[in-house]
């Protein structure tokens, strides 16, 4: 004997699996680690401090 299935619930079912396979997908492709982040947060901050550094004495806000 088969078994009966709802085809409303196996349809959303499958819809869920599409679109968690394509979000997988989208992480992968496009996402960062949260350590990625934070070394680029870093080395930001590095950088602009070494460019605050290599201004002149008397340096206006007016300037920027």
């Amino acid at each position: 004997m088969s078994n009966v299935i709802n085809l409303r619930q196996a349809r959303k079912a499958k819809a869920r699996d599409d679109r968690a396979r394509v979000a997988e997908g989208n992480r992968a492709k496009f996402g960062w680690t949260k350590a990625e982040r934070i070394a680029d947060a870093k080395d930001q901050a590095q950088q602009d401090a070494l460019l605050d550094g290599a201004y002149r004495e008397g340096r206006r806000l007016d300037d920027l």
